[in-house]
């Protein structure tokens, strides 16, 4: 029989590369979203639901209970709007309350880094130092909000969760308004633009890397309960991030130091992957470098098409 996997906000970067993996396993899968996905995103084996998980009755009414797995990438990303928290915890709350008493076989939560807050790097998931009133955004108080919620259900009724904290996911795809592709968008283009002094370092992973990890806990039972760190380990330089995309792309005139670092931000931020190495015998197959490459070519044809 084909299994059933629900993936919440299966139109964004992360969940559409999941999507496709699930789909070249030969997942059935229904994906949930506010909106309908880009041209580039849409994928016509998996069946679209367009609803907000924060409205319990319409979702519930859209809802079919034979799911076999959910994998929860919803949420704002905006880390200081209100509605960032309800998007979060309340959304992924209602998730639980309704398949916390079906037959599912497990329920992924998506969590980030950011619920480390200021410790000091690199994390590691056996730190009970985390405290909500410590957090400088709204998003890293809801995922924390979220882990805690999610753990203590596992602990009470044996809930089929896993929480893994992503780092920075970098990828052919993903929108402009991260650090990589609008450096490389910049920079493919030979113009000026603007950057911090780039002397923070930062925990950049694949997205296959990515979607590997998330689809081998998925019949891995021994993660249930678990908080996993989902990064390389291997810290890598703003400055010199920036420098070897300008060398790739052969353009690009980066300004450092015309953006000041925030005052929450945080300027070494990396984890520690040993838990998930050890849990799911996984671990990270594409360096940096390499990742690079794959993601300017994709680009390049990217803005080629658009000429």
């Amino acid at each position: 029989m084909i299994k059933k996997i629900l993936i919440i906000g299966g139109t964004g970067f992360i969940g559409y590369n999941f999507a496709k993996k699930c789909i070249k396993e030969n997942l059935d899968v229904t994906s949930i979203s506010r909106s309908k996905p880009s041209k580039e995103r849409h994928l016509s084996k998996v069946k679209y639901i367009y609803t907000d998980i924060t409205d319990k009755k319409k979702l519930y009414s859209k809802l079919n209970e034979n799911y076999n797995y959910i994998i929860n990438f919803g949420g704002e990303v905006d880390h200081h709007s209100k509605n960032t928290f309800k998007s979060h915890h309340i959304g992924c709350k209602n998730l639980t309350d309704f398949f916390e008493n079906k037959k599912i076989e497990k329920f992924i939560q998506i969590g980030s880094s950011v619920e480390y807050g200021r410790l000091k790097s690199p994390h590691s998931e056996k730190f009970n130092k985390l405290k909500i009133i410590n957090m400088d955004s709204i998003y890293a108080k809801a995922k924390l909000k979220t882990s805690r919620y999610l753990i203590a259900l596992h602990k009470k009724r044996k809930f089929p969760v896993t929480i893994f904290r992503v780092y920075l996911a970098y990828g052919p795809g993903q929108e402009f308004n991260r650090i990589i592709p609008f450096t490389i968008k910049n920079c493919l283009k030979n113009k000026s633009f603007p950057c911090s002094d780039g002397n923070q370092f930062r925990d950049f992973i694949f997205i296959s890397d990515v979607v590997s990890a998330l689809f081998k806990s998925l019949k891995n039972k021994d993660s249930n309960g678990e908080i996993f760190n989902l990064c390389t380990g291997r810290p890598y330089q703003i400055k010199k991030l920036i420098n070897l995309i300008r060398l790739k792309a052969k353009g690009g005139k980066p300004k450092f130091g015309i953006i000041k670092m925030r005052k929450d931000e945080v300027k070494n931020f990396f984890g520690n992957p040993n838990k998930i190495k050890k849990y799911l015998k996984w671990k990270p197959k594409i360096k940096l470098e390499d990742g690079l490459k794959k993601t300017i070519k994709y680009y390049a044809n990217y803005f080629e098409k658009r000429i």
